[in-house]
């Protein structure tokens, strides 16, 4: 009894360790030498302004790409089955669907891409370097054909 009584305890102490951390954190986000945190995106629609639908069914699966593009270069026509983001690390990158909406993109900038919707991007004069973040399922691809 004694031995629940102080596991109950200790449960007790980091759960609510847990929940003052979080709250110092928003507290302090303000001040000099303290973490900040900024929301980069947040979005129910992609850039085109269609609403996402339904993360696909099965085991999730997140993937983080780096993906460099040489300057002057158009990617090939293509799709993705799941909503994914990108973020501008460095360089301009134009992105167009294939019905013709377009979307300049530059560093510092971010991405919330289309699902199943044909598009490609072409890098502007110097190099473009991205961080692409997917939510998709196991197994699945992250990119699929243009039409």
């Amino acid at each position: 009894m004694k031995r629940c009584l102080c596991l109950y305890l200790l449960a007790l102490q980091c759960w609510a360790g847990s929940a003052f951390a979080a709250d110092a954190l928003q507290k302090n986000k303000n001040e000099s030498n303290s973490v900040k945190v900024e929301t980069l995106m947040k979005t129910t629609q992609s850039w085109d302004g269609v609403d996402y639908g339904p993360y696909p069914t099965g085991r999730p699966e997140i993937s983080i790409l780096k993906i460099d593009i040489p300057p002057n270069t158009t990617l090939p026509w293509h799709t993705h089955p799941m909503p994914n983001a990108a973020y501008v690390v460095r360089g301009s990158l134009t992105v167009e669907t294939q019905s013709g909406q377009k979307l300049l993109l530059s560093e510092g900038d971010t991405l919330p891409e289309t699902v199943d919707t044909v598009h490609r991007g072409t890098s502007g004069s110097q190099a473009v370097e991205l961080i692409v973040f997917y939510a998709g399922v196991k197994g699945q691809s992250l990119n699929g054909p243009g039409h």
